[in-house]
């Protein structure tokens, strides 16, 4: 199928390139981004050897739903998205952490406390919480922003001790992550899905924080559904969830966690429909619009046509 697997473009000003596990992003003049969402998909930190056809698009459409939404709490780094699969906006100072907020005892934070941690990045927690229970109030749990390798969990004592971000910045951040945790989760309640858990990415413009990367995607936050959330938890049912964690599982199901050692497991065709399905399906649920089919013909000089005309509008 017409997948973007992989980029290669030159463009008027180019000043840098840097390719990512999913996103390819071209420097321009030192002032902008241009950000194309791949087809790539990755998991357990592997990129996978099928690109999943509109994933992409899928991703950069419900982050750019998110961060109009949210426009009014902290402004961001957009400035346009024009093509399906791509955002230009402002380059950004970025500050070498990332937030991550939780409302939920879900996925690491639940792992920690299974295996009798009763805090993670110094937070605190109460005693006598199951999987998937809330939290009593959300939690900030930041990690690393490391350039090479997995972003580590840290506390935000050591992140001030560190000098990895200013007090009155972090005090900031924290601010900010809360008020657009409680955004995305009243508009995930609106689509009948709780959000669980996400991360916020935040940097510096002209010395003003501002919101940058993707938010509230499948790929960066975890959704339950919330219809029959109560009588599950009460059950000691698993939850239903609304993420990319069904691609783990598929791996997991056929041998592969990222191990050493370990084969990444052959993608068929219907395989690889059925995860390109079930991300149009996260789109539709997430953002309550029909997933519009990108117009028909080469997808890498639909994309490079449209980065360039929006470029020349802004040099």
């Amino acid at each position: 199928m017409n997948t973007i697997k992989e980029t290669n473009f030159n463009f008027k000003g180019q000043t840098s390139f840097y390719k990512g596990k999913v996103r390819d992003v071209y420097g321009i003049a030192d002032e902008h981004l241009v950000m194309v969402a791949s087809d790539r998909i990755s998991a357990f930190d592997v990129v996978l050897p099928r690109a999943i056809p509109y994933k992409g698009q899928v991703l950069n459409q419900i982050a750019a739903k998110f961060l109009e939404a949210t426009r009014d709490i902290l402004p961001n780094w957009v400035e346009s998205v024009p093509d399906p699969n791509v955002t230009i906006g402002k380059k950004c100072e970025p500050f070498k952490v990332e937030m991550v907020i939780r409302g939920y005892v879900s996925g690491h934070l639940w792992r920690t406390y299974r295996d009798g941690g009763r805090s993670l990045c110094g937070v605190r927690l109460p005693e006598g919480l199951k999987e998937n229970d809330p939290l009593p109030e959300p939690i900030i749990t930041p990690t690393t922003k490391a350039a090479v390798g997995h972003d580590e969990d840290i506390s935000r004592e050591e992140i001030l001790k560190q000098g990895i971000v200013e007090e009155s910045d972090y005090t900031a951040l924290e601010s900010y992550a809360h008020a657009l945790f409680k955004r995305g989760s009243e508009i995930a309640k609106q689509r009948g899905l709780i959000l669980v858990d996400t991360k916020y990415e935040f940097g510096k413009f002209n010395g003003e924080i501002h919101l940058i990367d993707e938010i509230h995607t499948p790929d960066s936050s975890r959704y339950f559904y919330l219809d029959g959330y109560q009588e599950r938890q009460a059950n000691g049912e698993a939850q239903k969830q609304l993420s990319k964690e069904f691609v783990r599982q598929w791996l997991i199901e056929n041998g592969f966690q990222g191990k050493s050692g370990q084969e990444i497991p052959a993608m068929s065709d219907t395989v690889v429909s059925a995860i390109s399905a079930r991300y149009i399906e996260l789109f539709e649920h997430i953002t309550g619009q029909t997933f519009q089919y990108p117009e028909q013909g080469d997808v890498l000089s639909r994309v490079e046509r449209n980065i360039s005309n929006a470029l020349a509008k802004i040099a």
